[in-house]
């Protein structure tokens, strides 16, 4: 594919996100110079880097359609966050990455293997499944961290500074391996039209488990990007990311259908998310403006989604 061709499929597939992307870096640029500059690029990624790996771990089982909408994945930062901190280095004095990396991964893909389970096994509507998820992680959550506890290992603080970029590179590679297995193109296939990949030999309730199961992996890494900033654990914490990375996955021309988009698009519209919330900050806006904020972008992606796809359709 030209570099033309590949610039006019960009655009199609977020074109919107990465307009927003250019305007709102130079709104931040223009209001907070000295925090753009290349001395603050670690810390910088650090901030954005639990809500992008939130966007991005969302991906998977909403790009296998059926209403595949996991919002059991910010539990699963705060989960992963309390079992690294609470359990494993303050409880066991386990600090070694060797370690609590793999832990956190493994908690993840258990918890995207229950959800995969009650969602394409047991066939429940995938929101209600992982609702389910939702409250039982938070509640033992609370349970094992009644409060916030510290620190967190020095290594993991260092992910949220100068090794920021690391997970979030490990997440795009491991993305960028799966996209050129066949498991990739029978995904989309589902998402897009699941009768006709069954109809074609693909077996659906496979691909769609495998889904769920990459995402809890991915959220698995996600909170170990958010026990990097926060240097500690806090048990309230984690779920504020869940709405935050649905609506940032669609603004990054991710269709909550199914079958189209991918991760960047995801990280791209949670790099809008982050930066508005810094254009927002600086003018000390509260919270509560945040979350109409949230909402808006939300039903305004949704809306250039459904869209887009009618005019493709259109050109058909």
């Amino acid at each position: 594919m030209s570099p033309v061709a590949r610039l006019l499929s960009l655009g199609r597939n977020f074109g919107f996100a990465v307009v927003l992307l250019v305007v709102l870096l130079a709104v931040n640029l223009i209001l907070s110079p000295g925090r753009f500059q290349p001395g603050s690029w670690g810390a910088l990624v650090g901030l954005a880097a639990p809500l992008i790996g939130a966007a991005i771990a969302s991906t998977p089982v909403i790009l296998a359609g059926r209403g595949g909408i996991d919002i059991s994945v910010g539990p699963l930062m705060g989960f992963v966050n309390a079992l690294t901190i609470q359990v494993l280095f303050l409880g066991t004095g386990i600090s070694s990455p060797l370690v609590l990396v793999p832990a956190a991964l493994l908690v993840g893909a258990l918890v995207g293997a229950a959800n995969g389970f009650l969602a394409t096994i047991v066939r429940i509507q995938p929101i209600v499944a992982t609702l389910g998820t939702y409250l039982i992680l938070t509640g033992v959550t609370l349970t094992i961290l009644p409060a916030p506890i510290g620190p967190a290992p020095a290594w993991l603080k260092a992910l949220s500074g100068s090794l920021s970029m690391l997970p979030l590179a490990a997440m795009l590679v491991a993305w960028w391996l799966v996209r050129r297995t066949p498991y990739y193109d029978q995904l989309m296939a589902v998402g897009s039209d699941d009768r006709a990949a069954y109809t074609a030999g693909v077996d659906v309730t496979r691909v769609r488990f495998i889904a769920y199961v990459m995402t809890g992996i991915l959220g698995g890494c996600a909170g170990l990007m958010l026990t990097a900033l926060i240097g500690s654990a806090d048990p309230n914490i984690g779920p504020t990311y869940t709405l935050i990375a649905i609506a940032a996955v669609a603004l990054g021309g991710v269709s909550l259908a199914g079958g189209r988009g991918g991760v960047a698009g995801a990280a791209i519209g949670a790099i809008d998310i982050f930066l508005l919330q810094s254009v927002l900050t600086t003018f000390n806006v509260s919270t509560f403006v945040l979350q109409i904020a949230y909402g808006a972008i939300l039903v305004l992606a949704v809306m250039l989604t459904a869209l887009q796809e009618r005019l493709a359709m259109g050109r058909r």
